[in-house]
């Protein structure tokens, strides 16, 4: 009687690990694609330039070249 029941225990065990893993799984593919979403509503600002830019710290760098 007690194999039986300790059969049952197990079992319960394993769904229940089964269940966190999947429950994991949805909350991590929800958090991603929320922030996917929110990446792109950003409003750029249009005073910041992206690529190289020389400065005078960078001038001074290739100074001592």
């Amino acid at each position: 009687m007690s194999e039986q029941k300790t059969n049952d225990s197990r079992r319960q065990l394993l769904k229940n690990i089964g269940l966190t893993v999947a429950a994991g799984a949805v909350v991590a593919g929800t958090t991603t694609a929320v922030q996917a979403s929110t990446t792109g509503t950003e409003k750029k600002d249009p005073k910041i330039k992206k690529g190289y830019h020389e400065t005078q710290h960078i001038r001074d760098y290739y100074n001592t070249l």
